[in-house]
Formats: C-alpha cells, sequence, structure tokens
C-alpha cells in the first residue's frame, strides 16, 4: 500500500520496524507532527518552503524548530516552488505619448501607510485557445493585490478595469477613504501613458508615475508579485484551457494571497493581517484629543 501511494519502502525496512513491535510515544507524535506539516503545505497551495512552513507552523500553534520543520519535510517528501528568471518583456512603450515623472524612485519601504503608493502591470498566460493577460494593482505598504483583471487583449481597457476595481475595492471597505495625494506607478507601457488611463487618474485624484523603459528594478515590488503568480500558480499547471479557467484560478490565487499567505517582507502576515494591525495601532481622533 505505501508502494502504491509513492512512498519507497524497503521490504527489510518494513519487516524491522514490524518486528520491534509497539510503536514508542516519541515514533508516533513524529508521525503526528509529520502529518500536520504536510497538512498545512497543502493547505497553503503545496508552495511553501522551510522558512515560511516554520513561520506557519508557529502561527497555527505548533511548537516546532525550523530544522524539525525542514527533516519533517523531508520525510513527507515535500518542498517549496522555485522561482526561475524570466526576461519577456510586454511593455510596448508609445514614445509619442507625454509620460508622468518618476515619482517613486525604486524608494520600496518609504510608505508609512496603505494607499500611498500603487504599482500596476501585466503579464501574458499562454492558454490552449491562446494568449491571455492578467494584469495587476499592489499596494505598495501592504503588498495587498487591490484590482486584478484577465483579457484577451493587452489594451488600455485591461489596466483602466484595474484601477477601478482597486477603487471599489477601497470605497467598499472603508467609506473615509479618499485617492486625493495617492501616487500610482506603472512602467512606461503604451497602455499607462494613454489619454484615456490619464484622464482616468486625473479624475480620481491619483498622481500618475512612470519608470524608465525596459527597468525592472523601476517596478521591482509589481515585478516580484508577478512572479508569485507565475512561480505559485501559471507555471504549475500543465496547461490552461483558456480565459474562464485562467481568471477563475486567479481569483482564488488572490484571496489566498491577500488573506492567508504569508509575506517575509510585511513580518510573516499576510496583507489584510498587516493593514489591519496598522490601523489597531494608528491613533484615533479620539484618543489623541483625550491624550492633549
Amino acid at each position: 500500500m505505501l508502494t502504491e501511494h509513492g512512498i519507497s519502502i524497503a521490504p527489510s525496512t518494513y519487516y524491522k520496524a514490524k518486528s520491534r513491535g509497539r510503536v514508542s510515544s516519541t515514533e508516533l507524535a513524529d508521525a503526528y507532527a509529520a502529518n500536520a506539516v504536510h497538512a498545512m503545505y497543502v493547505a497553503n497551495r503545496r508552495v511553501y518552503g522551510v522558512r515560511k512552513m516554520w513561520h506557519a507552523m508557529k502561527r497555527a500553534g505548533h511548537d516546532m524548530g525550523r530544522d524539525q520543520v525542514a527533516r519533517l519535510m523531508t520525510i513527507t517528501g515535500i518542498t517549496g516552488v522555485v522561482r526561475g528568471r524570466r526576461r519577456t518583456v510586454t511593455t510596448e512603450r508609445d514614445g509619442r505619448a507625454p509620460r508622468h515623472p518618476d515619482l517613486i524612485e525604486r524608494n520600496w519601504d518609504a510608505p508609512q501607510r496603505p494607499d500611498q503608493w500603487w504599482v500596476a502591470d501585466f503579464t501574458y498566460v499562454w492558454t490552449l485557445a491562446g494568449f491571455v493577460y492578467t494584469a495587476f494593482c499592489v499596494d505598495v505598504f501592504s503588498r495587498r493585490i487591490l484590482g486584478w483583471r484577465v483579457m484577451t487583449t493587452k489594451t488600455t481597457p485591461l489596466v483602466h478595469g484595474v484601477l477601478e476595481q482597486a477603487l471599489f475595492t477601497r470605497r467598499r471597505t472603508d467609506f473615509r477613504f479618499t485617492s486625493t495625494g495617492l501616487v500610482h506607478h506603472s512602467d512606461a507601457g503604451s497602455q499607462y501613458t494613454s489619454l484615456a488611463f490619464t484622464e482616468a487618474l486625473v479624475e480620481s485624484g491619483i498622481a500618475g508615475s512612470i519608470g524608465s523603459v525596459g527597468d525592472a528594478l523601476d517596478n521591482a515590488l509589481m515585478e516580484s508579485t508577478i512572479g508569485l503568480c507565475k512561480t505559485e500558480l501559471i507555471d504549475r499547471a500543465q496547461s490552461w484551457s483558456g480565459r474562464a479557467e485562467v481568471e477563475r484560478e486567479t481569483a482564488e490565487w488572490v484571496r489566498w494571497f491577500n488573506t492567508d499567505r504569508l509575506h517575509s517582507s510585511i513580518d510573516y502576515l499576510s496583507p489584510v493581517e498587516y493593514e489591519t494591525r496598522y490601523r489597531e495601532q494608528r491613533p484615533t481622533a479620539a484618543s489623541i484629543l483625550e491624550a492633549a
């Protein structure tokens, strides 16, 4: 039965274990711990490596060291996904269109609150029905994906729809939200320099910001998020049938990414938890007046 389930074990090992008779309490505890590690791995889309698995197990109340987690992962035959290097360029610059200045200048650690800086970009996904394009908008402070969209064309409506969804996400959860003073950063793709998208930014009171052409570091945080999507979702499938399947699976991945996935850059919290902690720690107007 073990062999049928892909667990390699020699007959001599089996008979030796059987001859020992009763399993010790230490061995039994180790088996339960290994099962808990495997269950946590499955619950997090089978993507966590040792470091994130260790933090996830601690958050779940399991008193385990990092080396113990690594050993149990080896026993159960699980490993984290590995991100590959990609240099596919989707940016098509319109040299005639005016460009916003670069207001970010790679200072990705500068934001001190949500909705200070947003970053945006899109990527392609090959499917059996042809290419589809997935666009995202991310809050730099919390790494939360605020808007996303999947379309079969990479025109302005693709990125415009993502901006509208990001604004709706914030307005739906906070009636005090205002986009005035917010900075929206992207690459110099023609979709982001188009007149329609520029007008949408102006109408929302958002300041546009654009990095240099062909330089991933000028939009490094967004490139990182797209890389995670590719590694944790897109590249793990043998093939995609078409837009509907990509859209459905991306929706589930974004939900997990925002509410459950641990991010080392925000103290091993999920983006939603990180924003919640910020709001809980921020002094209210009433408390400020009381202190005064």
